[in-house]
């Protein structure tokens, strides 16, 4: 029996990213291995009828193996504070389904230049794992703003939240095969404790848990010095776990030295649920012209086959995974069909014959 994954192509290139993945995907696992549940979302479906998240939407993601999503925003659709209606998508289903890991691989692949000097001889290749349900992002929706005056918002950091994230990382180090730099297991963890009790709070915690992992280096990292770090020296990290907001930033800069956000996937994994999509956003300057890259969609693809694999006891969907992921490095290695974010002329279309020849 086919496995349903939810599938919510969004706005703007959602839809031809999402499609893209679809069509990769099914070369990859057979045509009847994944059966794409295609469901409205987003601000599209928010102009619509009023709801970001139909409740038909809501409840065929609570019901289905997982999740996979194209991009949701459209410039103008906002709601009456100003917030982005867009964003309100993946943070439902985040909240809803305790998604509360989001991670985000940063690996350097063959011929892909990064922007660092040396990156290239030493490699990238780390994990930023992100506490993706508490944080400052908890405040949604329920900051105060007084008066026109005055605006708050609440950074909200829990035991249960903080030990539970840094044990995903932790385990996850344990997976990996460690930095680039000595091979060594190590989880950073980047806060600001220097300035603020709640970063202090989630250092310690973090602490605490890494006692039960002897075999996993414990490093720290202020959010500021991180910056220059994954700037500097992004051989040395592992996987690195940091509160939402500051794990939210410091993906894009991690994104940015190994290609940008057109090639940036992303996981959104919780207890029984996971939702994948490119780090990206929708990008409507470019949407129906056919230029859009699906690499970041399409490896947030092998990410979501892999954890199938683990969650559906399929292993033949993790190689199809690691078939994906070699056929999309020898694409990127061989320069012929590179999307133009990564300095070639290749449209989506293109991308994504290559991919599929390379497959075959």
């Amino acid at each position: 029996m086919a496995i349903k994954v939810a599938t919510i192509e969004g706005d703007g290139i959602g839809p031809e990213v999402t499609q893209a993945t679809i069509e990769i995907l099914r070369e990859a696992c057979g045509r009847n291995a994944l059966d794409f549940v295609m469901l409205e979302g987003g601000a599209g479906a928010y102009q619509k009828s009023g709801n970001v998240l139909p409740p038909e939407t809501a409840t065929a993601c609570a019901s289905m193996a997982a999740i996979l999503h194209g991009a949701a925003g459209l410039p103008g659709v906002v709601y009456p504070d100003g917030t982005e209606v867009g964003n309100e998508l993946h943070l439902r289903l985040r909240f809803d389904l305790d998604l509360y890991a989001n991670v985000r691989p940063i690996k350097l692949l063959s011929g892909v230049r990064s922007p660092l000097r040396d990156a290239d001889a030493t490699g990238i290749d780390y994990v930023i794992v992100r506490e993706n349900t508490e944080g400052l992002y908890a405040s949604r929706g329920g900051g105060i703003e007084l008066r026109d005056e005055v605006a708050t918002d609440t950074l909200l950091i829990t035991r249960k939240g903080t030990d539970r994230i840094a044990r995903f990382a932790l385990d996850l180090a344990r997976k990996r095969t460690g930095a680039p730099r000595n091979g060594k297991s190590r989880v950073t963890v980047c806060d600001k404790a220097n300035i603020l009790r709640s970063f202090a709070f989630f250092r310690r915690v973090c602490t605490e848990a890494a006692a039960d992992y002897p075999d996993v280096e414990l490093d720290y990292s202020y959010v500021d010095a991180m910056t220059v770090h994954l700037v500097k020296r992004p051989d040395f990290y592992d996987v690195i776990v940091a509160e939402n907001l500051l794990g939210d930033i410091i993906s894009d800069l991690g994104a940015a030295t190994v290609g940008g956000m057109g090639i940036a996937p992303s996981a959104e994994i919780g207890p029984a649920h996971a939702l994948f999509q490119g780090a990206h956003g929708s990008a409507p300057d470019i949407a129906g012209l056919g230029i859009a890259s699906p690499i970041a969609t399409v490896l947030s693809g092998v990410l979501m086959l892999r954890w199938l694999a683990d969650r559906q006891h399929a292993p033949e969907l993790a190689e199809a995974a690691d078939r994906i992921n070699a056929a999309v490095v020898k694409v990127l290695a061989e320069g012929k069909s590179l999307p133009r974010d990564l300095g070639g002329q290749a449209g989506s279309a293109e991308v994504t014959k290559a991919i599929c020849l390379a497959l075959k």
